[in-house]
């Protein structure tokens, strides 16, 4: 994430960023909901020391493949407080549910299953963004690529039909010809619609 974080230090001063990690899922500890506690201790940390840092309770989320996912999973179930302003997802999963991975027999989309041992439907609901959405969930910006070998395409297209559906202020942006990631004019325009949703609601 540094590059966005130096994008953002750059050109919207007004904005402290943070830029968070949480822990590794291993043999004995599952990724979920460890590393959704792993933010919920970074938001409890800022928020105690708001007067130290000179920072509001504002909070916008941006997030990248596994980041990407936490983040919107973090802000759809997880902020009590309603503190999330806006939330941002680059190639995030955003439903397990979905036939892409659930019956899929490419061997890297079923690996995403090995972090969650043998999940229940119940289990891969909760820890899907796509599920945990509301007509609250905060503003959300979405991008994601059409040749991406990680992320299905429907993971984005049916993540915007949810939030429209329920009413969410959001945009979508689906790069065709990218995979997981982009540069050039795509990663401009990236950032370009990154820095005027932060402008709009932070």
């Amino acid at each position: 994430m540094n590059g966005f974080k130096d994008y953002i230090l750059q050109n919207i001063p007004d904005v402290a960023v943070v830029n968070i990690n949480y822990r590794l899922a291993d043999n004995t500890t599952q990724a979920y909901p460890m590393q959704i506690n792993d933010i919920t201790n970074i938001v409890s940390y800022l928020k105690n020391r708001r007067s130290d840092y000179v920072i509001s309770d504002n909070i916008g989320f941006i997030g990248v493949s596994a980041g990407a996912h936490l983040s919107l999973l973090w802000s759809y179930a997880n902020d009590t407080n309603n503190q999330v302003a806006m939330v941002c997802s680059i190639v995030g999963p955003v439903n397990f549910t979905d036939p892409a991975y659930y019956n899929s027999t490419n061997p890297v989309y079923q690996s995403i299953y090995l972090l969650f041992g043998n999940p229940s439907i119940a289990f891969l609901e909760s820890a899907s963004p796509y599920h945990r959405a509301t007509v609250t969930s905060p503003p959300t910006l979405l991008f994601y690529g059409g040749q991406d070998p990680l992320v299905p395409s429907s993971q984005g297209i049916d993540m915007d039909s949810k939030l429209s559906s329920l009413g969410v202020p959001h945009e979508f942006t689906f790069y065709q010809d990218e995979g997981h990631g982009w540069y050039g004019q795509n990663l401009e325009d990236t950032f370009t619609k990154i820095s005027n949703y932060i402008n709009q609601y932070l």
